[in-house]
């Protein structure tokens, strides 16, 4: 951060202790979120005990957006607890079907449904050789 950023951070910060108290936040699940991705694999059971203080914490803030936030983190806790400890990913795959629809968007023109599969096919093999088809 620059040290104009940072001017500007603390002068929005001394507005607003509700916005102080969600910057910390930020900054504690930020810190957490680094730590897990090191140690994850090797010491979940550490991971999930840094995670449900975090939960206390929030809970402790008070404030209902971040209370929301995190009970989405809690009916979700297992699976965010086993991206840690697994390192896989659906990403690669999020990002086919999200091409895809943005294809979808575009394909105004394509009257027949089998044309359409086929530049579907067709750009996701050729994606990473930079060409591109129709």
């Amino acid at each position: 951060m620059t040290e104009e950023e940072r001017w500007y951070l603390d002068r929005y910060l001394k507005m607003s202790t509700e916005l102080q108290k969600a910057y910390e936040l930020k900054e504690a699940y930020q810190d957490w979120f680094k730590r897990s991705k090191e140690i994850g694999a090797t010491q979940i059971e550490r991971v999930k005990k840094e995670l449900k203080a975090i939960y206390k914490l929030v809970k402790n803030s008070g404030i209902p957006e971040m209370c929301r936030a995190i009970g989405t983190f809690e009916n979700w806790q297992t699976e965010i607890l086993n991206s840690f400890a697994y390192g896989y990913s659906n990403g690669f795959l999020e990002g086919i079907n999200n091409s895809t629809k943005v294809l979808k968007r575009n394909a105004f023109g394509f009257r027949s449904y089998e044309r359409f599969r086929a530049k579907i096919l067709l750009t996701h093999k050729y994606k990473r050789i930079g060409v591109h088809i129709g």
